[in-house]
């Protein structure tokens, strides 16, 4: 895809003024760094760090039908989600692969706000559009913005714009007046940090954006630390660490699986989940410590201790919280125990590695103390 057919999001001059050297990501040219990747990942990690994730998909489902026809194509129950509470899921085809993962929860009381990847949401709602019956209805929010904060100091941050934040925690959300404009807001992110999302509407983005940017404890952050940062916290990547042709059981996302609706089978794929859970797959995602040598990146070869070739690397580099390189693969279950050693196959040369806990580095999402 060249420059010219590139889409932008309404904070593209932004970027451009902060001196973001920028790249096509996900049809969309977006900032890859401003003051460098490794700078950008250790400001999150200490402090606060600014993403604009507005190239990602925005939609309501909505109307009486809505959570029983979004349910028939994922796996998590919604019926039995809260008000003003939110959780992960995956958009699955009929073979029980991941067509996408999403963020769905109940901001308000019209129906479902959803947040799908910006590489698949044409896809993702040209399936809902063909798919969703009776009176459950799409509604695209392609006048809106998307604005992460993610870090420790995040949540002081967006404290001092609205006191009520302070109230949230992980996964909580809620439709609010924020800024002065109508938002969303949920307290997550994809860096394994705390933080906040904020759906503004696009003609407020900017003002937005700068506004938070003068805060000492904010910088605005890229694309390649937002790719370390969600690599250490172990979480995959659409198109990279799962796609069409993972299952949840192949990408050890179970735990988006609700109970009830495994024993009702009533979701896409279903056939093919129950049964591979029951079996066990052909194959899972599993971390990475790689002892020796260059970054293991996505498509080199993960051998076992004999050097038999048994899988691949799907997302590889330097963390640099933990000083050393790591990975996420997939490999047959018999070589996905904790402890296990194997060899990942870097410009021709094996390289040992050890097969770790995910996440690599601990989530520090914050979770509200129980009453």
């Amino acid at each position: 895809m060249t420059d010219e057919t590139l889409k932008t999001t309404v904070l593209n001059a932004a970027h451009r003024a902060l001196g973001a050297r920028m790249v096509g990501f996900g049809g969309y040219d977006m900032p890859v760094q401003y003051e460098g990747v490794l700078a950008e990942h250790r400001w999150t990690r200490e402090h606060a760090g600014l993403f604009d994730v507005s190239h990602m998909g925005q939609c309501k489902i909505t109307g009486a039908d809505a959570i029983d026809q979004f349910q028939r194509f994922v796996p998590g129950d919604y019926h039995v989600l809260k008000a003003g509470k939110q959780k992960y899921s995956l958009l699955l085809n009929t073979d029980g692969g991941i067509i996408d993962d999403l963020m769905a929860g109940k901001p308000d009381h019209d129906g479902l706000f959803v947040v799908v990847n910006a590489g698949n949401k044409d896809e993702d709602f040209a399936f809902w559009s063909e798919h969703l019956s009776g009176d459950a209805k799409l509604t695209v929010l392609d006048d809106r913005a998307l604005i992460a904060i993610q870090g420790p100091e995040a949540a002081e941050v967006m404290i001092a714009h609205e006191p009520v934040l302070a109230e949230f925690g992980f996964m909580d959300c809620a439709r609010l007046m924020l800024f002065g404009v109508d938002c969303y807001v949920s307290r997550s992110g994809y860096t394994g940090e705390d933080g906040y999302e904020i759906s503004v509407p696009a003609a407020d983005a900017e003002r937005v954006w700068n506004l938070l940017l003068q805060d000492a404890r904010v910088k605005p952050i890229g694309l390649g630390a937002r790719d370390s940062l969600r690599l250490e916290a172990g979480l995959p990547l659409h198109g990279h660490d799962i796609d069409p042709t993972t299952s949840p059981v192949e990408g050890a996302l179970t735990f988006a699986l609700s109970k009830s609706r495994k024993e009702a089978a009533d979701f896409n794929g279903a056939e093919r989940i129950l049964k591979e859970l029951a079996d066990g797959p052909s194959r899972v995602r599993v971390g990475l410590s790689v002892k020796e040598g260059a970054p293991a990146r996505e498509g080199a070869e993960i051998a076992d201790a004999d050097g038999n070739i048994i899988g691949k690397v799907t997302s590889g580099g330097p963390s640099p919280t933990l000083g050393r390189n790591i990975a996420m693969g997939y490999v047959p279950p018999a070589f996905a125990a904790l402890g296990t050693e194997l060899k990942v196959i870097v410009r021709g040369k094996a390289a040992a590695a050890e097969v770790i806990d995910m996440p690599f580095v601990a989530q520090r999402y914050y979770r509200k103390p129980k009453a």
